[in-house]
């Protein structure tokens, strides 16, 4: 039957769409449309509307349309016309910007109530007057913390204290909830990206192909060495006290590696480009700011490293879940809030 269906379609010339990939996107990124009589027959551009705004195609054919998501598009209809017909709408999903002229170089992070923090990190030695942002929950942004260089990963301990690395000085800090910075470990090399497991041991990534784990009593140990990366380590844990790690290299192939407990190093997925912030869902599928055979976005790698493009999107670095299914995404200049319908893996809490 629909083999039938599409026949009749193609004869009438009327536009169909099948399927939309991916089904979501930030402004500026391109969405793959598959279907039928997506092009008229004297070769002249279809029109695609997200809801009453126009994308521009890119590439067209009979049965597939590459068109870019225009500024000021939001969740909802897609549709391709031809000839004055109009085809069956189709769902996508659109971030919402909600914060820009940042700098962020690796994920946001949230704390337990929602609110949003985000660095202006600055070039390497560079010292900016607001170093991190914090955005509550009405998306007011206010500056947080102001005498730091080159904020880098942020992170928040089982008790909801809120730790940042500085890449420039090598120091990891604690950050008070006025904004005031301590001291909490020193000598990290290139540090950047930071993350806890769940009985508190905070792992820092040196660029320079160390991963150290602080104990909760403060004591620094080598815990794993990797491939440098040319710009920053970032890294997420799962469930299971597993570290999986990113870092963007010379190479356009780029690994995920997972690192055990006991500090063992595998490659969890190869072939990723310049892979970026991760992070991971309730389900053990991890999410990373990469490109994948050549198209930028966010990158699910499923638990047995199958991977596939979930978010199209342009200067992605960075992303977390939020509260109501959703995450917040960060590009190197702009935050985005996207209703996306996953849950994050829980945050940790204090047992």
């Amino acid at each position: 039957m629909s083999l039938s269906v599409l026949g009749k379609k193609n004869v009438n010339g009327n536009p169909h769409i099948e399927g939309v990939q991916p089904r979501a996107a930030l402004p500026g990124g391109e969405l793959r449309i598959l279907g039928s009589s997506l092009r008229p027959k004297e070769f002249r551009r279809p029109r695609v509307q997200f809801e009453d705004v126009d994308g521009a195609i890119v590439i067209s054919s009979d049965d597939m349309l590459l068109v870019k998501v225009p500024s000021g598009a939001t969740s909802g209809s897609i549709v391709v016309s031809t000839n004055g017909h109009r085809s069956n709408p189709h769902e996508v999903k659109i971030g919402v910007p909600i914060a820009d002229n940042l700098h962020p170089v690796a994920n946001p992070a949230l704390d337990a109530e929602g609110n949003i923090y985000v660095t202006f990190s600055g070039s390497r030695g560079q010292k900016v007057p607001v170093a991190i942002y914090k955005i509550d929950t009405n998306y007011n942004v206010k500056p947080f913390v102001a005498d730091m260089m080159n904020p880098t990963g942020i992170a928040f301990d089982r008790s909801g204290q809120m730790f940042v690395s500085s890449r420039y000085e090598g120091t990891v800090y604690r950050v008070a909830a006025n904004g005031t910075l301590s001291t909490y470990a020193e000598s990290m090399g290139v540090a950047t990206g930071i993350a806890f497991d769940r009985v508190g041991n905070l792992f820092v990534g040196d660029r320079s192909g160390t991963i150290f784990k602080i104990a909760p009593d403060r004591q620094i140990f080598v815990f794993a060495t990797i491939e440098p990366s040319v710009s920053a380590y970032h890294l997420a844990v799962g469930a299971t006290g597993d570290l999986f790690v990113s870092g963007p290299t010379t190479s356009s192939f780029d690994a995920i590696y997972k690192i055990d407990p006991q500090g063992k190093v595998s490659t969890f997925y190869r072939g990723l480009g310049r892979p970026q912030g991760i992070a991971l869902d309730a389900d053990g599928n991890l999410y990373v700011a990469a490109s994948l055979e050549g198209q930028g976005g966010i990158v699910k790698i499923t638990p047995d490293a199958k991977a596939s493009l979930e978010v199209a999107g342009p200067g992605l670095v960075g992303l977390a879940f939020a509260p109501g299914r959703s995450a917040i995404l960060a590009t190197t200049g702009a935050v985005y809030h996207l209703a996306w319908d996953i849950a994050g893996l829980p945050m940790l809490t204090e047992s």
